[in-house]
C-alpha cells in the first residue's frame, strides 16, 4: 500500500515496525456531537486499517480522545469543555463521557472498525508532564514570565516541514496561538503547560505549579508512549497539519532525536450544500440528521468513497439520498446472486485500494461487475467490501404497509383519476406525515 505523505509531498510505501502497522489519528474533542465532516478523518484511519489488514498486516491503531487541551490559548474565556458545561449545566467531565459515548456510536453506525486504543487526555496529564520536563532538560522548553511552560520554536530546526510554514516568516496573531504577551521568547512558541491563574475546573498540580497541559503535547505524549516511540502512519483532517502537526512533529522529534513519524496523511475539508459546515450557517449535519430522514449511515460511508480523500468535496442531501438508493439495490441484488460469504479477489478493485486509497475506482469497478454476467458477482463484492464496509451482505429489509396508509392511497390514487387535485394533495400531507414518500408518474403514484 502507498499513501501520500504530506511532509514529503509523494507517494510512500507504508511499512510497519516489527511486523504491525502502528496508526495514530487523532480524535474528537468532546464538547459536542462529530459532524460528519469529522467523521470523514476518521472514515479515513478505518480505510487504512480495512487495507492494511487486506494485505495481510497486522495493525496497532491509537486514538485519543480530547476532553483537556483545546485550540485556542486564551482557554480560560475560550475553553470548549468549560463553555459546554455552563451551557448544560453540568460537570466538564459528564459533557466529556457524554460525548465520547455518542462518537463511539457514531463510530459504529458508519462501521468504523474501533481502534485498539482510546487514551483520554484527562488521564494522561502525568505523562504529558514527564515528556515537557524531557523537553525542559533537553533545553528545547522553558518556564515563561507566566508560569507557563513553552516550546521554544527557534531551537528545533526542521519547523515547518509539514505544512512549508517558516519560523521566520510567521506573524503574530495567529488564531490558534500565535500572540505575545511578554511571557514567551519568541511569538511563535506555544504553550506546553498553561498555569491556571483564574480558572477552578480542569486543573491539575504539576512542577511548574497548578494548571492544565496545551493541545498539542496530549498527542506526542501518548503517540510516543503507546507506539513505542514509532509512527508508522499518522491521520488527521487537513485543519490539523497547522500548527498542531507541526507542533506535535516538533515536539516528538525534539525527545527522541529522530523523525517519530514515517507518513503524515491528511483528508480533505468536507463541503455541505457548496458551504464549509458551522454552527453559524446552520448547516451542521450529524448522523442522527440522516437516520431522522430515513437512510441508512452507510449512505454516507458510500457518499465519502466516491469521493478522493484528498480532494475537498461537497456532500448534499440528493447524493445521500441516491446512495441510500443504491445500497439497497445492492443488498437486493445480492441475495439475488447467491447466499455464500466466501470472496472472490480482483485486481483491480485491490490495485485502486493500494494505490492511495482510491476508493472511487473500486466503486466504479464494483459498478461494471454489477452489471456484467459474472458468475462470481457476489464474492466479488464481497471481495470489495472488506474495505468498502458496506455491509452489501445485510438483507434488505422489508417494509410492509399497514391498513391505514393503503386506505389513504387507495383515496389519493382515485383522487388524481377524478382530478380532485386539492384532495389529492391533502393526502400526500396525512401520508407524509405517516412517514411514507410520495412520487408522482406518468403511471401512476408510487412509494417509498
Amino acid at each position: 500500500m502507498k499513501i501520500y505523505d504530506t511532509k514529503s509531498r509523494e507517494l510512500q510505501q507504508v511499512g510497519t515496525t516489527d511486523g504491525v502497522m502502528n496508526m495514530y489519528c487523532c480524535g474528537p474533542t468532546v464538547y459536542r456531537d462529530a459532524h460528519v465532516g469529522n467523521l470523514r478523518t476518521f472514515l479515513l484511519s478505518d480505510l487504512i486499517a480495512r487495507i492494511a489488514i487486506m494485505e495481510g498486516m497486522k495493525v496497532h491503531a491509537v486514538q485519543n480522545i480530547t476532553d483537556v487541551g483545546h485550540m485556542s490559548e486564551d482557554f480560560a474565556e475560550h475553553d470548549k469543555m468549560l463553555q459546554q458545561a455552563t451551557l448544560e449545566k453540568i460537570d466538564p467531565f459528564e459533557i466529556a463521557r457524554k460525548y465520547e459515548d455518542r462518537f463511539h456510536a457514531d463510530l459504529a453506525r458508519l462501521n468504523i472498525i474501533p481502534a485498539n486504543q482510546y487514551p483520554r487526555a484527562s488521564e494522561s496529564i502525568e505523562l504529558m508532564q514527564d515528556l515537557i520536563q524531557k523537553l525542559i532538560d533537553a533545553g528545547f522548553a522553558y518556564v515563561g514570565d507566566d508560569g507557563s511552560v513553552y516550546f521554544e520554536a527557534q531551537k528545533f530546526s526542521g519547523y515547518g516541514a509539514i505544512s512549508g510554514n517558516k519560523l521566520d516568516a510567521l506573524k503574530p496573531g495567529h488564531r490558534y496561538e500565535y500572540h505575545n504577551d511578554g511571557a514567551k521568547k519568541f511569538h511563535a512558541d506555544w504553550a506546553l503547560w498553561k498555569a491556571a491563574g483564574d480558572r477552578k475546573e480542569m486543573v491539575w498540580e504539576s512542577p511548574w505549579g497548578t494548571g492544565f497541559p496545551g493541545w498539542h503535547i496530549e498527542c506526542s505524549a501518548m503517540s510516543l508512549d503507546l507506539l513505542d516511540n514509532h509512527v508508522d502512519v499518522h491521520v488527521g483532517g487537513i485543519d490539523l497539519r497547522f500548527p498542531h502537526h507541526e507542533n506535535e512533529r516538533a515536539q516528538s522529534n525534539a525527545v527522541i532525536g529522530k523523525e517519530a513519524v514515517d507518513l503524515w496523511v491528511h483528508g480533505e475539508h468536507l463541503l455541505f450544500e457548496g458551504r464549509k459546515m458551522s454552527k453559524s450557517s446552520g448547516n451542521v449535519v450529524l448522523v442522527e440528521d440522516l437516520i431522522s430522514k430515513g437512510l441508512d449511515p452507510l449512505a454516507l460511508r458510500l457518499c465519502l468513497l466516491e469521493n478522493r480523500y484528498r480532494s475537498q468535496m461537497d456532500l448534499t442531501w440528493s447524493s445521500l439520498q441516491a446512495a441510500d438508493e443504491t445500497l439497497t439495490r445492492w443488498r437486493t441484488k445480492m441475495n439475488e446472486w447467491g447466499s455464500s460469504f466466501e470472496s472472490a479477489p480482483d485486481q483491480e478493485i485491490l490495485d485502486a485500494f493500494s494505490n492511495d486509497i482510491d476508493t472511487p475506482r473500486a466503486i466504479l469497478r464494483l459498478r461494471e461487475i454489477e452489471k456484467s454476467e459474472l458468475g462470481n458477482r457476489r464474492e466479488l463484492f464481497l471481495f470489495a467490501d472488506q474495505v468498502l464496509g458496506l455491509d452489501l451482505s445485510r438483507p434488505v429489509a422489508k417494509k410492509e404497509l399497514t391498513e391505514q396508509m393503503q386506505r389513504l392511497l387507495d383515496e389519493r390514487a382515485k383522487a388524481r383519476t377524478e382530478k380532485r387535485w386539492a384532495d389529492s394533495d391533502q393526502l400526500r400531507l396525512e401520508l407524509e406525515k405517516l412517514g411514507l414518500e410520495i412520487k408522482d408518474t406518468k403511471d401512476g403514484q408510487s412509494w417509498s
